[in-house]
């Protein structure tokens, strides 16, 4: 993956690379030079991509309490 470097020096990560390291708005990444001369771009701020099973997990959604869900799976109203 190519990419051009602005007059400021800035460049834009590929979104392939992004969406691997999971990188957003506000992500932090930091550079790190090998021993054989390559730079390695890495995420800063610890973030760990999500596994398979953690995508697939949902959420029940702003202003439901645990005794509201319960009622809902119960069939109360």
């Amino acid at each position: 993956m190519t990419t051009t470097v602005t007059a400021k020096g800035q460049v834009t990560i590929p979104k392939a690379v992004r969406e691997l390291l999971g990188i957003v708005p506000g992500s932090q990444v930091d550079f790190h030079r090998t021993a054989d001369g390559n730079v390695v771009l890495t995420r800063a701020d610890r973030w760990q991509p999500a596994s398979r099973f953690q995508k697939l997990r949902g959420h029940a959604g702003k202003g439901l309490d645990t005794d509201a869900i319960m009622a809902l799976t119960r069939g109360e109203t």
